[in-house]
């Protein structure tokens, strides 16, 4: 259902990076060490540069430290013990964590501000955690719910773009990217509880 950025990039990409993750293995970096050190690095980005106003450049900091995310899958899919349920759980687990800190960077910068866009921003927060929530509830269940209209690529995509062109003075980019972020987000949320409901009733 959902637009899937991820799938037309994903096979020219993973091409692109595998002898960088063949290296990574080779000198002992394991997906779990980055996946840690990459979700790290965009907390403390997010908590530092944001709050702060350094929009652009965090943004851009950011972008680079999330590119973690495409190396320990593939490492991962590569090394000789595979993926592992405990690896994807961490892999999981740190994402929403990361996720969850570009938002509260912005948060806490529009708070200090006095800027009313805080109360779309916290409810981008939750509604993409809810967006989150609800896939794992399902799967706990057994029951399959992927896609939606913006899934955890989109919403990623959406608000740095917004963030980044913020940084560079673009009139309204920060605003109209949050508040697309909770229209989509939202509508994501009613549609995995409807694949949900077609699937129990």
């Amino acid at each position: 259902m959902g637009t899937m950025l991820q799938i037309p990039f994903k096979a020219p990409v993973t091409r692109f990076i595998t002898p960088a993750c063949r290296f990574a293995l080779k000198i002992g970096l394991t997906p779990n060490l980055v996946t840690a050190i990459g979700s790290f690095l965009v907390i403390i980005t997010s908590l530092v540069a944001y709050p702060n106003g350094h929009f652009f450049w965090g943004t851009i900091a950011i972008c680079i430290f999330s590119l973690s995310d495409l190396f320990d899958g593939t490492m991962a899919r590569i090394s000789a013990k595979g993926g592992s349920p405990w690896g994807a759980l961490l892999d999981s687990t740190c994402d929403r964590i990361a996720d969850s800190t570009i938002f509260i960077g912005v948060i806490i910068y529009l708070e200090r501000s006095a800027d009313p866009l805080f109360i779309p921003a916290l409810v981008a927060l939750i509604s993409g955690l809810m967006v989150s929530y609800v896939k794992a509830r399902a799967e706990s269940l057994d029951i399959a719910c992927n896609g939606g209209v913006a899934e955890r690529t989109e919403r990623l995509i959406l608000v740095l773009l917004g963030i980044g062109l913020h940084g560079l003075g673009v009139p309204y980019a920060l605003a109209f990217g949050i508040w697309i972020l909770v229209l989509l987000s939202l509508i994501t949320v009613v549609q995995r509880l409807f694949m949900v409901y077609q699937e129990t009733a």
